[in-house]
């Protein structure tokens, strides 16, 4: 973490670690208001914190802590990544998860083509000469990564299932397509694309997108044969605890030493770990690791929103842009009218796609709900700000016009959708959806996805079925032909899923049913 130079580290870090505790209590006195949650309340705590510091520094500066990419790419985003891993459903991922892969892959490549097309015919006409297509293509990486953790704080996923699980893992294949495509380039040279550049381009995104996710899935049945065969928690609860969370933070520096997408391999690590590793621990490290895995994402969330209000008004980036106003008002115009462009011509022909596949009408995407699905991709938030000091600041700094129009119109298109879609998300879905879609009042567990049963109720992979029926493999009718398995892949694949995840899986990696059990422990029902 760097720090201003004329600023003691222990007084900046108490201060910033205060304003923490600040927006944490507030936000639980908003949390029954109708406009506000968690992220824009720190935005706004830190916008007000960033004047305060500006008129005590006499306008020198607006934060007491220098944003770093390596801060958030290697301590702030691992927690929240796999914490949605670990408290995702399964049983709705995976049985949708054609369609996640659907909006959230391909939904985002082409929104980083529209972008990075808008950007090169649009910027030409404000007369912007400092961007090459390097930069342009990295403009299309950076503002297709979407936020949706205020439609998510709405929606109940118990009422909604389809739609929660779109909007959810649509938000987390998006990150990670984004952050593949920004990486991928960074190591090629585009400024003369040819189309062998261009297949190499595309086969480098497919061996990061398959190698990340191995990557994950490995580490994670790793840790979970360690803990099964060792037993750790006979002897000690907190060396099982550590482990678990040792072994996730593996799996995504792994990823980042092997030059893979780390998002994709620590989310994949939570999947797996919460499916096999977390019922091979005692039962008080379940309780544990969950709420653990659930604060230190919170946290996380919280310290990046909080720092982006404070940097909204970094004086040293706005001096430079000050002198051509127009121009920076101009580029983040355009570049907010790009995001609501290319959301819209990447959800509705997809749903339109995905609603001529479908054969029940109960899983096709109503005109309400796709509109929805828009709305929640509208809103940008850390990944974008993290993606855009990478590409344009060096340790934060940058004294160039160009990178400095760029950061503060990346931190106007964050504020703006931020905030302003983001009052509108509940009035908008409350017009749209009936109130018993609407989850209860935002809580600390509803921000962090907590699901209403543990989180290993579900399998892997389901095919709609009740819960108590699924976790019967006996219950499942076994597929009779080829016809059934064209036309019902996902019930034909969750059973012979189950068949090797019984046979195979879970008696050398665990799981529920197949971890070792010490007398005196307590019974896994007991964790709700």
């Amino acid at each position: 973490m760097t720090l201003e130079p004329d600023q003691a580290p222990v007084d900046s870090i108490t201060l910033f670690v205060a304003l923490l505790c600040s927006c944490i209590v507030i936000g639980h006195l908003l949390e029954k208001n109708r406009w506000f949650n968690e992220s824009i309340t720190a935005l706004a705590i830190g916008f007000c914190t960033g004047i305060i510091i500006l008129f005590t520094t006499e306008g020198k500066r607006s934060h007491i802590l220098v944003f770093n990419e390596e801060l958030f790419f290697i301590y702030l985003l691992p927690p929240i990544i796999f914490n949605a891993g670990f408290q995702v459903k399964k049983k709705q991922f995976f049985r949708n998860f054609m369609m996640i892969i659907l909006f959230g892959a391909v939904g985002t490549l082409i929104s980083f083509v529209i972008i990075s097309v808008g950007t090169v015919q649009l910027f030409k006409k404000l007369n912007i000469g400092f961007l090459d297509i390097g930069d342009y293509l990295a403009l299309g990486a950076i503002f297709s990564a979407t936020d949706s953790v205020c439609t998510l704080q709405v929606l109940n996923q118990d009422e909604t299932p389809l739609l929660y699980s779109i909007v959810f893992g649509e938000g987390v294949v998006n990150d990670a397509t984004s952050i593949v495509l920004f990486n991928a380039i960074q190591k090629f040279d585009l400024s003369h694309i040819t189309s062998s550049i261009f297949m190499e381009f595309i086969g480098s995104f497919l061996y990061f997108f398959i190698t990340s996710t191995l990557l994950g899935v490995g580490v994670g049945l790793i840790s979970a044969y360690i803990i099964k065969k060792l037993y750790i928690g006979r002897h000690s609860t907190d060396r099982e605890v550590a482990l678990m969370i040792l072994m996730a933070y593996l799996s995504y520096m792994m990823a980042e030493l092997f030059n893979l997408s780390s998002i994709l391999t620590v989310f994949f690590c939570g999947i797996v770990m919460s499916h096999y590793t977390w019922h091979n621990v005692t039962e008080g490290s379940r309780v544990t690791t969950k709420h653990a895995f659930a604060t230190l994402s919170f946290i996380s969330e919280i310290f990046i929103f909080l720092y982006v209000g404070m940097d909204a008004l970094d004086i040293e980036k706005w001096k430079v842009v000050s002198k051509s106003p127009g121009t920076s008002a101009g580029v983040s115009s355009i570049l907010l009218a790009l995001v609501l462009v290319e959301r819209a011509a990447s959800v509705f022909p997809l749903s339109f796609l995905s609603n001529l596949i479908k054969r029940s009408q109960s899983d096709k995407f109503t005109l309400k709900q796709q509109v929805i699905i828009w709305w929640a991709g509208l809103m940008r938030g850390s990944v974008s700000v993290a993606l855009a000091y990478s590409q344009f600041t060096r340790s934060g700094q940058t004294q160039l016009r160009g990178n400095a129009i760029m950061i503060t119109s990346t931190i106007t298109v964050v504020l703006f959708s931020t905030v302003v879609f983001g009052l509108m998300t509940k009035p908008l879905i409350r017009l749209l959806l009936p109130s018993k879609h609407l989850s209860s009042p935002v809580s600390s567990e509803s921000f962090d996805s907590f699901p209403s049963k543990p989180v290993t109720d579900l399998p892997l992979i389901a095919n709609g079925q009740t819960a108590d029926s699924e976790m019967g493999g006996d219950s499942i009718p076994r597929p009779t032909s080829l016809r059934m398995l064209l036309t019902t892949p996902a019930h034909t694949v969750h059973y012979y899923w189950r068949k090797f995840d019984d046979s195979v899986m879970r008696p050398v990696f665990g799981g529920r049913g197949f971890a070792p059990y010490v007398p005196g422990s307590p019974t896994e029902p007991l964790l709700h």
